[in-house]
């Protein structure tokens, strides 16, 4: 029997380049092939119990209410939960056995703490069903095993790290503690700790069953009335276009017969995106080889923990007396062919790849060294652009929801995903926040783009177990859109940030151009490294939790605009027209604030759901029907002109139509986000600079605030609109593409005498948030109400228009909030990120959404939505103070305590 270190020797005296191969070849392309079955660490397998019949295991129903399609975690509890909120009607359709894709093989892991309160909620709700309400409804054990968990801090950072997530898990109530080297040692005696600063330590983290959770699942389902049937390939998903044009889905086509639904639901794992072709839905995924081994006894391993050792990219999972041992590399091996014949099945283990983790191991857990290997567990698994799941309704097709892409953490995260997925196909929407899941995060130019699917991916993927920093960008998958002022920025130092594919100026470097290059894979696949890149260098001297060391650079940038001025491109903004002949009343229904003004009026407004969560914030501007050189499209009827945040203008867009649809208004929805630029001149020099070069009359009398105009600017029309996102008097220019360079110029030629300067996204962030502006999904998400974020003052609640969420904010409105949007500033100079607890004599009342510093008041500035624990409506926001390092700030028991309140 081979032992760790012998393995691992072999491999590396093995390990040499692919004569011949290319990249593509060696990066794309699977390098092994399905392999006999091994052992994976359960007692069985539902594969135990198939037979060789063949057809449907159940007769195929005519019609049904909704179509989950595959039957691993995910279509398991999708289908669990549907029949549990009331949808009897529900089918779950298994091409082969139940888990029989990905599922079966999976580790099965459970962590409780991520950096993210959606996904610590989601963790919960998942462990609830797994360790409780199932053996509770059906009388069956899950094979749920409580046995802990250690997180391994190598670092200071990594350790920074932990305790935020510490903090964070002490709102939600998780147990967890900070343990040093020597405390490691007592409770884990097999590991080496000399290299360690510290553990995280979280006693009720455990493992998953994965045969056991599905068929308990599936049972509780079939007796709320859930049909499920398995060895039923689909063949074929049935859309057709309904009388308003709008795609939706009619059916779902087996070789067994076709159901009639409404509804289908893309659970198939490594296989969706096949089977969202059959839909003519885009599915950005790609299937990659993920594997472990699984060790032979150790004595004394009984009962440990299981152990992620971030640093090392290694996690060691309890197999009774043994352990399995994967990771994440990063040089994976993409499945390039996906068969759709693979069932229960494993490839070969590539010792080239994989050995990457065993030092790590050793390291961890000396034993392993002299430890024999049964058996290796190779198989498919899914992964994404950004390692998060894709979820809801597809923008192309009515009716078709998403639930794949789980990056291997679909047993982890599939029951509070589950439940969130059928609270989305029955009500419309989920009931928590799930934007950094929904499908619509992403740009339609991006979700069927194989070079940037399988970059991003990759990156995603080699990054798992990286330090999560404030200020990282992705390397790969850059410079897919730019907008018409990027070659004359880079020039001038810019450093961009990616967003929705776009490249936008995040700060500027004063030492010159930091050009964005191909991505060298990491030097995987026989790629040679870039070296020496000046942005990726700047990058990677902001990876810290302290203030970043440009921190001056951006404290230039944003005092320039308190006190001169700065020009800010925003080109990537989402610039939409919603014209036609029920516009207005569209627009009446869409958007809380009250837009039916005259043409030459802006409005700033919210978009909120049925439940009166904020979809989206943005800027409305009533236009009338011109001429081409007005900049509007030609139309009949009433116009508007929209500008929303370029991160989220899919998110936007899509919301929009999906509401014009389902009131089957007479109007449309137009995307001019490509053919105009947006370039913002702010600061209180902005309209000296502005006079100079428009030909209107800039003055509070002539140009109100939170008005617009159509100008010339050096011979070029433009949109002029009196606008600010950083709280001072400003304009934004809304520029044809051809003219942005132009126009740019001339700008920065009319303000060289009063001091103009380039500033990015990190001095609007700071900018921002000193001014108490709000930034939608950070202080704003569709599961906060404006009553809760302070933005009652953009609701016509006063007038009898009705709108999509005002009886949700009536009632809220009637009863009080039970929570609102709160400002902390923090005497100490210390940096805040987000994610730190709230505490309140003694009490977790919440946590930080966003933080910054605000450098006109020299503080750094926080966010954060506080609930009153004694229940009831909201008491007065009360002061605050900083606890800890950068892990929690705590309110005072009297308001105005070391506090400094601002205003939207």
């Amino acid at each position: 029997m081979a032992h760790l270190s012998s393995t691992f020797r072999m491999a590396a005296s093995l390990q040499m380049p692919a004569a011949g191969r290319s990249l593509c070849q060696r990066c794309f392309s699977s390098a092994t092939a399905q392999t006999t079955e091994k052992s994976v660490p359960y007692h069985k397998t539902l594969k135990d119990e198939s037979s060789q019949a063949q057809g449907p295991t159940k007769p195929l129903p005519k019609v049904a209410d909704v179509v989950v399609v595959g039957g691993g975690s995910l279509g398991c509890q999708t289908i669990y939960h549907l029949a549990k909120m009331g949808v009897a009607n529900a089918v779950l359709l298994e091409r082969d056995r139940l888990t029989s894709g990905t599922t079966w093989h999976t580790a099965g892991l459970l962590w409780q703490l991520r950096p993210s309160d959606m996904e610590v909620e989601l963790l919960a709700h998942t462990r609830n069903v797994v360790s409780r309400d199932l053996e509770e409804e059906t009388g069956l054990h899950t094979g749920w095993i409580q046995n802990g968990g250690l997180f391994i801090a190598s670092s200071k950072q990594r350790l920074d790290e932990y305790k935020r997530l510490m903090s964070l898990g002490k709102v939600y109530g998780i147990e967890s503690y900070i343990l040093s080297p020597a405390e490691t040692k007592d409770l884990y005696p097999l590991m080496n700790v000399d290299d360690l600063y510290g553990t995280l330590y979280v006693p009720k983290d455990g493992t998953v069953d994965p045969a056991g959770t599905c068929t308990t699942l599936t049972r509780a389902a079939t007796a709320r009335g859930a049909l499920v049937i398995e060895n039923c390939p689909v063949t074929g998903i049935r859309v057709r276009a309904d009388d308003f044009g709008v795609q939706r889905v009619t059916a779902v086509e087996t070789s067994y017969g076709t159901i009639q639904t409404p509804c289908v639901v893309n659970c198939a794992g490594v296989w969706a995106r096949a089977l969202g072709q059959m839909a003519g839905v885009s599915v950005p995924l790609v299937a990659m080889h993920h594997a472990y081994v699984v060790t032979e006894r150790i004595e004394g391993i009984q009962n440990m923990p299981n152990v992620r050792d971030h640093d090392a990219s290694v996690y060691l999972r309890l197999q009774g007396d043994a352990l399995s041992v994967g990771g994440y590399e990063s040089n994976p091996i993409f499945w390039e062919e996906v068969s759709d014949k693979f069932t229960f099945g494993l490839f070969d283990l590539d010792w080239d790849v994989f050995m990457q983790h065993i030092e790590g191991a050793i390291n961890r857990v000396p034993a392993l060294e002299k430890t024999g290997i049964k058996s290796t567990v190779c198989g498919p698994e899914s992964f994404t652009a950004d390692h998060k799941p894709l979820m809801g309704e597809a923008p192309e097709v009515r009716g078709f929801f998403l639930g794949c892409g789980f990056n291997s953490a679909g047993m982890m995260l599939g029951g509070g995903c589950g439940k969130e997925l059928a609270h989305w196909i029955i009500h419309g929407r989920p009931e928590k926040d799930m934007y950094s899941y929904d499908i619509r995060r992403f740009h339609h130019s991006l979700t069927n783009n194989n070079r940037w699917i399988r970059e991003r991916s990759h990156e995603s993927y080699a990054k798992n177990y990286s330090v999560v920093f404030p200020y990282d960008e992705p390397l790969a998958g850059r410079n897919m859109r730019k907008d018409p002022l990027h070659e004359e920025l880079l020039q001038q130092g810019c450093v961009f940030q990616e967003r929705h594919g776009w490249e936008r100026p995040g700060w500027f470097n004063t030492r010159g151009a930091a050009p964005i290059l191909d991505y060298d894979y990491y030097g995987a696949y026989d790629q040679k490294p870039h070296g020496a890149c000046v942005y990726n260098q700047l990058l990677g001297d902001e990876y810290t939790f302290d203030f970043p060391p440009h921190h001056n650079t951006i404290k230039k940038e944003c005092l320039t605009c308190r006190n001169a001025v700065a020009v800010f491109d925003m080109s990537y903004f989402g610039k939409f027209y919603l014209v036609g002949p029920e516009a207005s009343k569209a627009a009446d229904w869409l958007f809380t604030a009250d837009v039916s003004k005259s043409p030459g009026s802006t409005v700033y407004t919210c978009m909120l759901n049925k439940r009166g969560g904020v979809e989206s914030d943005l800027t409305v501007s009533r236009i009338s029907p011109g001429s081409p050189a007005s900049l509007a499209p030609a139309f009949e009827g009433d116009g508007y002109y929209l500008a929303v945040g370029g991160a989220v203008a899919q998110h936007n867009w899509s919301h929009i139509m999906t509401v014009l649809q389902d009131m089957k208004f007479k109007c449309k929805l137009l995307d001019c986000s490509e053919e105009l630029g947006m370039i913002s001149i702010q600061g209180p020099l902005s309209r000296t600079v502005l006079q100079e070069l428009l030909d209107t009359d800039l003055s509070n009398e002539a140009f109100p605030f939170s008005s617009h105009k159509l100008a010339k600017a050096d011979g070029c029309t433009v949109r002029a609109m009196r606008l600010s996102f950083v709280g001072e008097m400003g304009w934004e220019l809304h520029v044809p593409k051809r003219d942005c360079v132009r126009v740019y110029q001339a700008v920065m030629k009319a303000g060289a005498r009063h001091g103009i300067a380039n500033a990015g996204y990190r001095a609007i962030d700071s900018l921002s948030i000193e001014k108490g502006y709000r930034h939608w999904h950070a202080d704003l998400r569709p599961d906060d109400t404006p009553l809760e974020a302070g933005l009652a003052f953009t609701c016509k609640l006063k007038s009898g228009i009705h709108f999509l969420g005002r009886e949700a904010l009536e009632a809220q409105k009637a009863t009080g909030v039970s929570r609102r949007l709160v400002c902390f500033t923090v005497e100490e100079k210390v940096p805040l990120f987000g994610l730190e607890a709230i505490w309140r004599n003694g009490q977790v009342v919440g946590h930080i959404r966003r933080a910054d510093f605000g450098f006109a008041i020299n503080k750094t500035i926080a966010y954060g939505y506080i609930r009153n624990v004694d229940g009831g409506p909201h008491l007065e926001a009360a002061g605050c103070r900083h606890v800890g390092p950068s892990t929690s700030v705590e309110c005072s028991e009297k308001p105005g305590t070391n506090t400094q309140q601002t205003g939207p």
